[in-house]
C-alpha cells in the first residue's frame, strides 16, 4: 500500500494555519506520512467563496482570540499573547515571495514558512513589509539567494503559481484555513478545515496515535 500524504494549504496571516503547521512539522505522529505545505493566499480564497473574515463578525473575533491561546497553550505552541500589529495584514507579497521560494529552492520551504510564522505570530512583525519579510528570508537563505527570492518574488511566475495555488486550495473545497487533504494508503482521499479537526485527519490517514493532546479533538 502506498504511504499517506497530508497536503496543507498556508497563509503567514493565519494563526490556526500556522498551529497546524508547526503540529505537523514537529509531531513524531506526522513522520508516519508525507507532508506538502503550499502557500496560497488567503484572501484570494475567502473572495472565492464570500466568507468573511472572523475579526469582522461580532462576538467571533473576541472568542477565535481565546480559541487560538487555548489551543496554542494545548500543544505547546509558540506564540505572543496578542496579535501583530496591525491585524489582518495585507500577506499578497509575502506569499507571492513563498511561490518565488518554491521556484528557486523549494528544498527551503519548510524552513521559510518557520521563520515567517515565527517573526509573525511570536515576534510580531509587521511581515506584510518587504523590508521585514525581507531579511526573514535572508536569515534561512543568506543574503543573495534572499535577494534573487525578492526579485522573483515580482515576476509573472511567481505571481501565477500564488493564483494557481490558491485556486487549487478553492478547488479542493477551501472556504479558509487551514485547509488539509488527506490520502490515506488505501488512496482514499479527503478533505478537512480547521486545526481542531486535526484528530479526525490523523484518523483518516490511519495514522498511530502517540501523544495525549490529540485527545481533545475526538
Amino acid at each position: 500500500m502506498a504511504r499517506p500524504k497530508l497536503t496543507l494549504f498556508l497563509d503567514v496571516v493565519s494563526p490556526f494555519a500556522y498551529m497546524a503547521f508547526y503540529v505537523t512539522k514537529t509531531s513524531p505522529i506526522f513522520k508516519q506520512c508525507d507532508v506538502s505545505y503550499v502557500p496560497i493566499f488567503l484572501g484570494g480564497v475567502m473572495k472565492a467563496c464570500g466568507n468573511t473574515p472572523p475579526i469582522e463578525i461580532k462576538n467571533k473575533a473576541e472568542w477565535i482570540g481565546l480559541e487560538r491561546s487555548r489551543w496554542a497553550k494545548r500543544f505547546n505552541i509558540p506564540m505572543a499573547d496578542k496579535n501583530p500589529e496591525p491585524f489582518p495584514q495585507l500577506t499578497l507579497h509575502t506569499m507571492r515571495a513563498m511561490c518565488a521560494v518554491a521556484l528557486l529552492c523549494p528544498d527551503k520551504m519548510d524552513d521559510c514558512f518557520s521563520a515567517l510564522y515565527e517573526a509573525f505570530w511570536i515576534q510580531r512583525q509587521s511581515i506584510s513589509k518587504p523590508e521585514v519579510f525581507g531579511p526573514v528570508y535572508a536569515k534561512v537563505l543568506g543574503e543573495e539567494q534572499a535577494k534573487q527570492v525578492l526579485e522573483k518574488a515580482g515576476s509573472a511566475e511567481a505571481k501565477k503559481l500564488l493564483t494557481d495555488n490558491t485556486n487549487m486550495a478553492f478547488n479542493e473545497g477551501a472556504f479558509g484555513l487551514p485547509w488539509f487533504v488527506a490520502t490515506n494508503a488505501a488512496g482514499e482521499k479527503a478533505g478537512f478545515w480547521g486545526f481542531d479537526h486535526l484528530g479526525q485527519v490523523i484518523e483518516h490517514l490511519g495514522l498511530e496515535r502517540k501523544e495525549d493532546g490529540f485527545r481533545a479533538m475526538l
